[in-house]
């Protein structure tokens, strides 16, 4: 196959809805060529419609990120496609419906640790060979939760995850400072997605929104290249739970 020859390109997971898409589009925008990926061919089809790029420019890679050579066959496609990557977005996750912890199903818990942390570690070192190679370097973005922090009961294993991918990004920007690759870790509070189920508590208007992680990681990106923004935590400005009667 012939490479594409494009000035930047992005790796977005999860890219097929909410976040991933929000930041596909916007990535878009921004003058990124882009490797789409996740296990829904019709979604990435209207990611790739709404980022306006044709198809050259936006390689569709369907892949579930629990199997364990994922993160190869995913790497391998962008490589193959466009021979360069500037920017990885570990955004796929994966969470069941809150489960007390003796209640998980070893089947869930296997998937929230494959999908949530070992995937992104895989992908995050093959991007990192590969940026320090590159004489622009890179950019590796994680995607998180505040759940690393606030370890909500019911969610012991997603936190654990997140959690573990907050330590990995930290360990990461140090490791890679001199190599031209700057980590970053985004640590979204309650986002309007269909991963957070409706609860009649919930005002989802006073949500964070997928376009608001989407312009935190486009930020981020075009923070220059002497910093390295490591930890960044996004929190709804009003309050999405109502309290009382």
């Amino acid at each position: 196959m012939e490479r594409v020859s494009q000035t930047r390109v992005a790796l977005i997971t999860g890219a097929g809805r909410g976040i991933g898409r929000a930041t596909a589009v916007g990535l878009a925008q921004e003058g990124f060529a882009l490797c789409i990926a996740s296990r829904t061919r019709e979604q990435l089809e209207e990611t790739r419609r709404l980022s306006g790029l044709a198809s050259e420019l936006s390689l569709i890679v369907l892949v579930d990120l629990a199997e364990l050579d994922a993160p190869d066959n995913v790497f391998g496609a962008v490589m193959e496609h466009f021979g360069r990557l500037d920017v990885l977005i570990n955004n796929a996750g994966f969470a069941p419906p809150r489960t007390p912890l003796p209640k998980i199903a070893p089947r869930d818990q296997d998937r929230m640790i494959a999908i949530n942390l070992r995937a992104p570690i895989a992908l995050a070192r093959l991007a990192a060979i590969q940026m320090a190679r590159q004489r622009e370097g890179g950019m590796i973005v994680n995607v998180a939760s505040t759940a690393a922090r606030s370890t909500p009961p019911g969610e012991a294993i997603y936190a654990a995850t997140k959690a573990g991918l907050v330590a990995f990004t930290r360990a990461c920007a140090a490791e890679f400072r001199d190599k031209r690759v700057r980590t970053t870790v985004i640590l979204p509070g309650l986002t309007d997605t269909s991963f957070i189920p409706q609860h009649k508590r919930l005002d989802r208007s006073a949500m964070l929104r997928p376009e608001d992680i989407a312009a935190a990681v486009i930020g981020v990106l075009n923070t220059p290249s002497s910093i390295c923004p490591v930890e960044l935590v996004l929190e709804p400005a009003r309050e999405p739970m109502r309290f009382g009667s």
